[in-house]
């Protein structure tokens, strides 16, 4: 049974061990498969079955602290009449994943739809679509207005946090760098009167643009289940409280620790809520690449409806719909020309700049810029079937993948939070043990609390991820699975397919050779007869030579396929062999007239094809597939990066070995059929990538560490594999790999400030090094350090934005090559 797949957006997921609490939720209830929680933009997926329900993972990850958002979709529905339809209606869309309910609106067209924030409003559109109403998404809330709307409440609240905060900064600390003014307010003032005044602006900054951390850092507290909010509202309450303490009671206090930190309350506030504005800022340009995918496709479409023009939305187009594209305008969805010539830039598709020509019968992609033509097209695939809708679920898919190496994060971060409130606790009981005081013991305590970073170690992995899969698209280059980045970058062989993949895929007729007393014509045409009903590429060149010779094609009956071998038809009343000579052999054919020929085309680089007819060999045919111009450079550029390139080819051994001299490859294996390149592939030893393009490289794809398809191939080679490139040029093999070392390299980068830091500075925080000379950290430079560990992260993510296809040294230092 398919498995139904659920997403949340989690609003108050703000570190690594909050990720690690939010999977546990939901991985503990019954029926749910898999769970992938992602910091980064705060979205959790779910792949689920009975007897889980939405609901039943919406309240687990509110008991964890972690409830789930909810937003309202409004639809636009046509096709309502009665009372019944709107009835229909609200309960198709109830029985959606993510649904909570449904309203529908007979007089306005529309339904409102409550749902769980993350929920895809297309995906119920398409729901009513099946029920027999046209519905499209209305007014609904993007993520980039709702990254806007976090900005502002984070812009807000941090510049009244930073107004708040101003005076007590000034009054304690301009004191300490000018004593005389901190002598001529006191005298102006006096000492308790200052300090209520200091105690009523710092409850302003907890109470409003702090009450943030109190409202999700407490509660978490209480469920035992602390987080980075948990921490900075601990540190900050207790130099608050200590503070408070000391203005309105002073005489619980010894004399000597009489003083107040309420400038440190408020500063670890403002500081923070600095950083997460920075940070924000930053981490919503990681999705950049997401944003100007979605702003390809345009809003509205000039569609044929009842013999007029008609502008609607582009969600409400549907197969066979005839679209009229003017000059200059974008193709809203995939389709087939039907009128009209022109050139298509599809950059954003392949990341060449370079337009294709387009014309009757030829296909157009959504998204891709008319030139100067004006076409008619034939709507082929809508809504998330186009390409750019495809391309767009596999790089969110991707930047939500969880690599192998965040399994070191997982295990440090579930135990990070609970860790540092004990290294707190015992460095306040350490100071007063020693005879350190209770000021000094507060000041490192709280240190400890504000300087540690959970934040960092949990935006190490997922944001470089976020901005490497993004850059990759760009380039052409998708990672069907974001696990491939890692494992791609640790490949020890790349092995290529020949055929489409290292040369053009598109053969030619070099040499047809007659058996003696055959005649080649015939030959030809009993050749093209059987292929006729094929898609291999040595097909259509027998057909093309076919027709250059003025031959038609007789009917076939009874085609069947022999993968790596040839095939086989009932063609004029003879049964007709076309393959290779092992597949005549094995039919009881004997090739052997033919193989002075097959010998003299294999070693020209041609692949030799014979032709028989009940039993007889009747020619060869010699059919060249000329080597792809990068071939060569993305063969060089892989060896260059220190990786081992394999030719693997169900082609004879001399053909192969001809293009395997050509290119300078490493190994090169012929005459292989299709399940033989999985055991090549398990020979050649160590981590195995293959780059192949048609059903036959299916299983190869499938077997090896890291699958790799052109995206110019078959379907089912792009579902087989982990990598898909959507040129057809092979150096977009080297620019993957030089990619996801970027990539890891960056990770790496991340992740040795992340722990680093903590690792460093949370024993200076609690005055490790004070017995020694050392400095005390403020609980005020702590929460600085704090907010510039996280934006430190995500900025050095951002690096990769700069990643260029060409960059060689860069890549290996986790460098972008710009």
């Amino acid at each position: 049974m398919t498995q139904a797949t659920i997403r949340f957006r989690l609003p108050d997921l703000d570190c690594a061990s909050c990720v690690g609490r939010a999977e546990r939720a939901l991985t503990a209830l019954p029926g749910v498969a898999r769970v992938r929680v992602n910091l980064a933009d705060r979205m959790a997926d779910v792949a689920y079955d009975a007897p889980a329900a939405p609901d039943q993972m919406a309240a687990a990850l509110a008991r964890a602290g972690y409830p789930p958002g909810q937003e309202v979709i409004q639809l636009s529905v046509e096709g309502m009449t009665c009372a019944a339809c709107t009835g229909r209606v609200e309960r198709v869309l109830a029985a959606q994943p993510g649904v909570i309910g449904a309203r529908a609106n007979l007089a306005a067209r529309s339904a409102q739809v409550s749902v769980w924030t993350g929920t895809d409003a297309a995906a119920l559109a398409r729901a009513l679509g099946r029920a027999g109403f046209a519905a499209a998404p209305r007014d609904q809330t993007d993520p980039a207005a709702r990254q806007a709307a976090d900005m502002a409440g984070l812009r807000r609240d941090t510049g009244l946090a930073a107004a708040l905060t101003a005076p007590l900064v000034v009054v304690e600390m301009g004191g300490h760098l000018y004593p005389p003014l901190h002598h001529a307010i006191h005298a102006a003032v006096g000492t308790q009167p200052l300090w209520a005044a200091q105690a009523v602006l710092a409850t302003l900054v907890l109470a409003l643009p702090g009450r943030r951390f109190l409202t999700h850092g407490l509660p978490q507290l209480l469920r035992g289940a602390p987080d980075m909010n948990s921490l900075v509202a601990l540190g900050a309450l207790a130099a608050w409280a200590y503070s408070l303490v000391a203005t309105l009671a002073p005489g619980l206090l010894p004399e000597a620790a009489r003083a107040v930190y309420f400038e440190a309350a408020a500063v670890i506030v403002t500081l923070i809520l600095l950083g997460r504005l920075l940070e924000a800022r930053a981490r919503g340009r990681t999705g950049a690449a997401i944003a100007r995918l979605v702003a390809l496709q345009p809003a509205t479409a000039r569609v044929d409806r009842d013999g007029q023009v008609v502008e609607l939305p582009v969600a409400a187009l549907r197969v066979g719909d005839r679209l009229h594209l003017r000059p200059g305008e974008r193709v809203p969805v995939d389709g087939t020309v039907e009128t009209g010539e022109s050139w298509i830039d599809e950059s954003m598709l392949t990341g060449e700049p370079i337009p294709r020509a387009r014309t009757p019968g030829d296909p157009v992609t959504g998204g891709t810029v008319n030139g100067t033509g004006a076409l008619v097209i034939r709507a082929t695939r809508v809504g998330a079937d186009t390409a750019l809708a495809r391309i767009l679920r596999l790089v969110e898919e991707a930047q939500s993948a969880r690599l192998p190496i965040q399994a070191l994060v997982d295990r440090v971060t579930r135990w990070f939070v609970p860790a540092v409130l004990a290294v707190a606790a015992l460095t306040v009981a350490l100071w007063l043990a020693l005879g350190g005081g209770l000021t000094a013991a507060l000041v490192a305590g709280v240190s400890v609390l504000i300087i540690a970073c959970p934040c960092a170690m949990g935006l190490a992995t997922p944001t470089s991820i976020m901005v490497g899969t993004g850059r990759a698209a760009e380039l052409g280059v998708l990672f069907r699975r974001g696990e491939a980045l890692q494992t791609l970058a640790g490949v020890d062989w790349v092995a290529f397919d020949k055929t489409g993949t290292l040369t053009e895929g598109r053969p030619q007729v070099t040499a047809i050779t007659a058996a003696p007393g055959a005649d080649a014509a015939t030959a030809l045409q009993l050749a093209a007869g059987v292929e006729a009903a094929s898609e291999h590429p040595i097909a259509r060149a027998i057909l093309a030579r076919a027709a250059a010779d003025g031959l038609t094609p007789p009917a076939a009956t009874g085609f069947a396929a022999r993968p790596g071998l040839g095939a086989v038809a009932m063609v004029a009343g003879q049964r007709v062999l076309v393959g290779n000579a092992r597949f005549l052999a094995a039919e009881g054919v004997d090739p052997a007239p033919l193989a002075p020929a097959a010998a003299q085309a294999a070693g020209q680089g041609a692949t030799p094809v014979l032709v028989a007819a009940d039993g007889r060999a009747l020619a060869l045919i010699a059919v060249a597939d000329p080597v792809k111009p990068g071939a060569a450079r993305a063969v060089a550029d892989l060896q260059a990066a220190g990786r081992r390139v394999a030719l693997i080819s169900g082609d004879a051994q001399a053909a192969a070995q001809a293009v395997g001299a050509q290119l300078g490859v490493d190994r090169v294996v012929a005459e292989v059929l299709p399940e033989g390149k999985v055991a090549v592939i398990r020979a050649l030893g160590g981590r195995v990538a293959f780059v192949g393009d048609g059903i036959n490289d299916a299983p190869a794809l499938a077997a090896a560490d890291v699958g790799i398809a052109l995206g110019t191939g078959t379907d089912v080679a792009i579902e087989a594999a982990e990598v898909v490139l959507m040129r057809g040029d092979p150096r977009a093999v080297a620019t993957a790999l030089r990619l996801s070392r970027a990539v890891l390299a960056n990770i790496r980068q991340n992740l040795v400030w992340a722990f680093g830091y903590n690792v460093a500075l949370i024993p200076v925080a609690a005055g490790l090094l004070a017995p020694f000379g050392g400095p005390m950290l403020s609980p005020m430079l702590a929460a600085g350090a704090m907010a510039a560990s996280s934006v430190l992260v995500v900025t050095n993510a951002l690096r990769l934005r700069r990643f260029d296809r060409g960059a060689q040294a860069g890549a290996e230092t986790g460098g972008t090559g710009a």
